[in-house]
């Protein structure tokens, strides 16, 4: 198929936020400068990031993304039959990997939806347009470059009153704290009319070695993957953080059922970044939280979902309850 005819079938729509999407020197000012030292996850995804991270997903100890990966290879037919969308809207749709296995079931099932993936790196989300619309023919995409940690209200959404399946895979809703979780989920559940459903990915909790493991691995792509976040901020922010200073930590906090991935100091530094005109001090076994991946139980999922206005439709689960797909609709 011509590139002219993929291009006649996609439409490319530039997202603004609807509130204050904060950047990295307000994210390095309110979380680096002083104790406890917090970073967001964002961070992490520059192409070199990017680039670690899908090394990350091909080592045998990260089991989520081949986890979750296989259980929508099983559980694709059923969740098309029970919808039968015709509008499949992802947040955060990155390569658009494991949202293939709901477009075959589609294209088996004879439904022809309309693709919105909505991305903060657009080429990747392009590029994987142009894959998909090579390999289904039927398939239009609507393609949606932003944040949407910024809202969801400027999404431009067909109003045709066509059935719509959101998606929100990769257990992406574990990276955040439980109040944000649920009000992301009741900002997906506005965009909801009945008939509607959302495809929601949770990570579940098993035990300590086999998560730690995963945040940690023996080729240490994790490791590197972590510590090139200080690359990232001496590049934006005119920075001296020394990433030899540094190792990776990743422990499972049992309390909170959340994995924690740590940068410890390993000795007395002084740090000073340019664009804030300030700098700090590190102290040997300090450390700076990165990210916060949540893992649910059955009772975490049912206390999330009644936090909500969701209410869960069906439940499909890996084996071993090592990984759940929720599909819900508005209660």
């Amino acid at each position: 198929m011509s590139d002219s005819s993929n291009r006649a079938r996609l439409v490319h729509h530039e997202v603004s936020p609807t509130r204050r999407v904060s950047g990295v020197i307000d994210d390095a000012r309110e979380g680096l400068l002083q104790p406890p030292r917090v970073l967001p996850p964002k961070y992490f995804y520059d192409d070199h990031g990017s680039q670690l991270f899908e090394a990350i997903c091909d080592t045998p100890e990260y089991y989520p993304t081949r986890t979750e990966d296989a259980l929508l290879a099983e559980a694709s037919a059923a969740i098309i039959e029970r919808v039968a969308p015709d509008h499949l809207i992802e947040l955060g749709s990155g390569s658009s990997k494991k949202t293939r296995h709901l477009i075959a079931a589609c294209d088996a099932a004879g439904v022809t939806p309309r693709y919105w993936p909505f991305e903060v790196s657009s080429q990747i989300m392009l590029d994987a347009a142009d894959t998909l619309m090579r390999d289904y023919p039927w398939l239009n995409v609507d393609a949606m470059s932003g944040d949407y940690t910024g809202g969801l209200a400027n999404l431009p959404l067909a109003e045709d009153g066509g059935r719509r399946l959101f998606l929100f895979l990769g257990g992406t809703l574990g990276n955040f704290e439980p109040d944000a979780a649920a009000a992301m989920l009741d900002e997906i559940g506005a965009l909801m009319n009945p008939g509607d459903a959302l495809l929601l990915g949770l990570d579940r909790v098993k035990d300590r070695h086999t998560l730690e493991a995963a945040y940690d691995d023996a080729a240490g792509h994790t490791a590197a993957f972590n510590r090139n976040v200080i690359n990232v901020l001496n590049r934006e922010l005119g920075g001296n953080m020394p990433e030899a200073a540094y190792r990776h930590r990743a422990v499972f906090n049992e309390d909170a059922e959340r994995i924690e991935m740590w940068l410890i100091a390993e000795h007395d530094h002084e740090i000073y970044f340019q664009a804030l005109d300030a700098g700090f001090s590190m102290q040997a076994g300090e450390g700076i939280m990165t990210e916060i991946s949540r893992k649910f139980t059955e009772r975490a999922i049912d206390e999330l979902l009644a936090r909500t206005d969701l209410a869960i439709m069906s439940h499909f689960e890996a084996p071993e309850q090592a990984y759940s797909l929720i599909l819900a609709t508005r209660a």
